[in-house]
This record gives structure tokens, C-alpha cells and sequence, in this order.
């Protein structure tokens, strides 16, 4: 902690130094383009700031964004009116440190970002600050934190490329990381300094993972090895995590924290990417952001592979850590009957059939496992409005009936759904009525303090 921890002083001034940037941000920089809240992310939003190695994002809401389609297509407009008022901006203000020249930064030539590197005017501490644009998909979060489910449907709706809109997501990143007890704070700071001082100078040139990996990496490992208590031992966690590095072509975590796979789309999206190449290790706050794929993670587990015979970690017992998280599954039969296991990512379909058949007698030879599919359904109430709704076929009504609550709707208790003339009672799945995809069903209203529909007569319903 007193080696990697930027000293108190340097906070201070890069603390007061944000503030003044998004000061000028929020009222001086824009016309007709209203700030809506500013949120300070990375590693100094989330209280694990590194000396001289450390990172700053400041994520601007702007009004001028109201979809995620409006943020990717007028950003780089945007990023060019602040680079140009920054510019202006160290000419009028004084600064507690250094400001580099505002750069853009981006993949493949498409600027997401624009980076100033702060210094101090009198010791050698630095920070890298990114200023980001963001759309304002959460709107206020609250200290009680729910699923936010129609925000990341909307997210996949988007079909964009993955963690294209994490910075909208920057909120939820910080409070997930800034949770963490100080000493676990630390334990990410000497994995991170590991990755920068004594990793990346050994590959200067290679596509390694994020050090955003490693962070939730050791999370994980806290988590998982320790019941998430705070009393550890770090050079345990360490080696845990460097161990862990080396069967990196096992790892796959995830978290259920801010969306759920509960959920048939994002259920549907988030299982797709945990059928990944391993590793898999995906965003707590963005299921969209599956963090490092495709880079160069055998480097990092050979250097990982090396550093474990140091002395401060060779003779120290490593927790007790799986590389992949189980995953609860749900089995169901057509009839609706249910089971549900908690099972290793990496069981085969034959061991899943064979503890299908200790729990239902049903030979695994006669079994015939499918994934369902995802469909549309369209839902028309008795004012003729249709709304579009995200199922599956093993969505039983009741589901579907509290999804049209979530979205506004009447309670489900209130329902009364029809289709092909019949009534859909709560308890049986929408395939038990062989609900076809982009199939129109019909909501009616029961009487309050009664059980019949506000309208006598059913419409008759088909597949559209």
C-alpha cells in the first residue's frame, strides 16, 4: 500500500484539477448541449489508483444522446468541439498540474475518447484522464440497485460490437469495484502493477488482455476463495491469481448482479457467450462486455507461470479457486415440469443426461436435449394497441404476463390472455398452446373484485 498508492497530495490535486475540467465541461463548453451528470470511472473512480500507472475516465451524460445508436454516430463530433474548447480552456484556467495536449484514442481510427495525461508540477506523479461521451441509458441510480432489464434489452437491440457502449455502464463498474475492502483494493493494485511494470515491458508490442480482466480475475478469487471475507493473507491471493492465469483455458466467470439470466434475451445472449473459447470472463455491468477475447493470454500465462517460484509467493498455500463459476440450469419438459441443477460449465451433455435420469427415471438414451429458442410475440389489449415482447417457448403465461406489467402494464393477476380462442392459464409454458413465433395474443381485462373480462366476447386469435 505505501509503495503502490499514489501519495495523498497528488489526489488532491488531480481530485481538484478534475473537478475545474468538468466544471468548465458542464457549463462552458457546450450551447445548445446540456451535461446531464458527470461520473469519474477507472481505477481512480474505483479507489485503486496506482502510482504513476493509473488511469481516470470521466464519463460525460449528455443530452444531445438519446439512444445508443445517437452516441456512436455523433461522437466524434462531439470529441472535436471538447478538444477544441479544452484547448482553450489551458489558456484561461490555472491548474494544479501539468495538462498534456488533448489526443484522441479509439480502435481502428474510430476515436471513443480524449485523453490528457496530468502531472505533478513537483513530484513525478502522473495520471492518464480519458474523457468519454456517454448516453444516459440508467438515469438516476439509486443506492439500492435493481435489474435494470428493459436498459439492457435495449442494449442488445442495439447489435453492436461487444462493451462498444461500456462507458454508459461506468456507474455500475465503480460501485461493483469500489464495494471491495481495502485489502482486497490492494491486492488489485499489486496484480495491476504486476501486469504493468513486470508483464507489459516483456511483450511491448503484443495484444494483451485488459488489466480491467485481471481486476474482476482477482475479484473472483476473493470472492470464491475467500467467502468475500477481508481476512486474507495477499500473498495467497497472489498466487491464487496467478495460478489461475496459468489455466486460463478454463476460466469462466461471470456475475448475476445487474442483469439476470433469468431473463429469456439476455439469458439467451449471455449463455451464448459463455459457449465462448474459454476464457470467459464477462462484464458485471455491461452483458455485453466479454473482456479479452481473442488476445494473447498464453504470454501472460507464461509469464505468470515464471513469477510463481518468487520467493514472497512459493511457499505461500494458494486458495482454494475454481477457474469457472457453476451455472445454475433449468431443464424442462413440454408438459412444464421442471428441474433445476447447479452444474460445472464444462459438463458434457452426457453427464447432464445422466443426472436427468437419477432425478426424473428417464433413460439418457431416450432424452432429447434443445436449447429454446428466443421469439418474438405480439400482445394487443383491449384498446388495439400491440406491443412486442422477447419469449421463450418454455416462458410459462404467468412470465409473460409479469413482463407486460414490467413494461407498464396491468398487473398480472389483472390479465386474462387469449390465443387461438383459448384462454392461457398462468401455470402452463406458451409451448403447451403452441405458440408460434410472431404470434398475436389478445389481453383483456378482469373485472376488479370479480373474475369475468370487462368484455363479454373473446376475439378469435391466430398466428399473424
Amino acid at each position: 500500500m505505501e509503495v503502490l498508492q499514489p501519495s495523498t497530495a497528488f489526489c488532491r490535486q488531480v481530485k481538484e484539477t478534475v473537478k475545474q475540467i468538468c466544471d468548465f465541461l458542464k457549463e462552458d463548453c457546450f450551447e445548445n448541449i446540456r451535461v446531464q451528470k458527470t461520473v469519474k470511472g477507472g481505477s481512480a473512480g474505483k479507489g485503486t489508483a496506482l502510482q504513476n500507472k493509473s488511469d481516470a475516465d470521466v464519463v460525460l451524460f449528455l443530452s444531445c444522446f438519446s439512444s445508443y445508436q445517437e452516441q456512436k454516430q455523433d461522437r466524434k463530433y462531439i470529441l472535436d468541439l471538447i478538444k477544441e474548447r479544452l484547448h482553450a480552456c489551458k489558456q484561461t484556467l490555472t491548474f494544479t498540474v501539468n495538462i498534456s495536449e488533448p489526443r484522441y484514442k479509439g480502435p481502428n481510427n474510430t476515436p471513443r475518447s480524449l485523453s490528457l495525461t496530468l502531472c505533478s508540477k513537483k513530484t513525478l506523479e502522473s495520471i492518464e484522464v480519458d474523457i468519454l461521451p456517454a448516453y444516459d441509458a440508467l438515469g438516476q441510480v439509486s443506492r439500492d440497485i435493481l435489474l435494470y432489464t428493459e436498459v439492457y434489452v435495449g442494449l442488445l437491440n442495439a447489435s453492436s460490437d461487444p462493451g462498444e457502449f461500456s462507458p454508459c455502464f461506468t456507474e455500475l463498474q465503480k460501485k461493483f469495484v469500489k464495494r471491495c475492502p481495502a485489502k482486497l483494493k490492494n491486492l488489485l493494485r499489486l496484480v495491476k502493477y504486476w501486469y504493468k511494470e513486470l508483464l507489459k515491458p516483456q511483450y511491448p508490442t503484443a495484444d494483451l488482455p485488459p488489466k480491467y480482466a485481471l481486476e474482476l480475475l482477482t475479484i473472483y478469487a476473493w470472492q470464491e476463495g475467500t467467502g468475500s471475507s477481508d481476512s486474507f493473507v495477499t500473498a495467497a491471493g497472489f498466487r491464487t491469481v496467478l495460478e489461475l492465469l496459468c489455466r486460463h483455458q478454463e476460466i469462466c466467470i461471470y456475475w448475476e448482479m445487474y442483469y439476470s439470466l433469468q431473463h429469456s434475451q439476455i439469458g439467451a445472449h449471455v449463455k451464448r457467450l459463455l459457449h465462448s473459447p474459454r476464457p470467459v470472463i464477462l462484464d458485471p455491468a455491461d452483458p455485453t462486455g466479454i473482456l479479452g477475447q481473442g488476445k494473447n493470454w498464453d504470454l501472460m500465462a507464461r509469464e505468470a507461470a515464471r513469477h510463481l517460484s518468487l520467493l514472497c509467493v512459493c511457499d505461500t498455500q494458494p486458495w482454494n479457486v475454481q477457474p469457472a463459476r457453476p451455472v445454475t440450469i433449468e431443464v424442462m419438459q413440454l408438459v412444464g415440469t421442471t428441474l433445476c441443477m447447479t452444474v460445472s460449465p464444462g459438463i458434457t451433455i452426457r453427464q447432464l443426461k445422466e443426472e436427468i435420469e437419477q432425478a426424473w427415471g428417464i433413460p439418457w438414451y431416450k432424452q432429447r436435449l434443445t436449447e429454446p429458442q428466443v421469439m418474438e410475440v405480439f400482445v394487443k389489449d383491449d384498446k388495439n394497441r400491440t406491443a412486442t415482447y422477447i419469449v421463450q417457448p418454455t416462458d410459462t403465461v404467468r412470465h409473460l404476463k409479469e413482463q407486460i406489467h414490467t413494461r407498464q402494464g396491468p398487473p398480472a393477476n389483472q390479465q386474462r390472455l387469449t390465443y387461438g380462442s383459448r384462454e392461457l392459464e398462468d401455470r402452463h409454458t406458451l409451448a403447451h398452446y403452441d405458440v408460434q413465433p410472431r404470434s398475436t395474443i389478445f389481453m383483456l381485462l378482469r373485472l376488479r373484485g370479480g373474475s369475468g373480462p370487462q368484455h363479454s366476447q373473446l376475439p378469435a386469435c391466430s398466428p399473424s
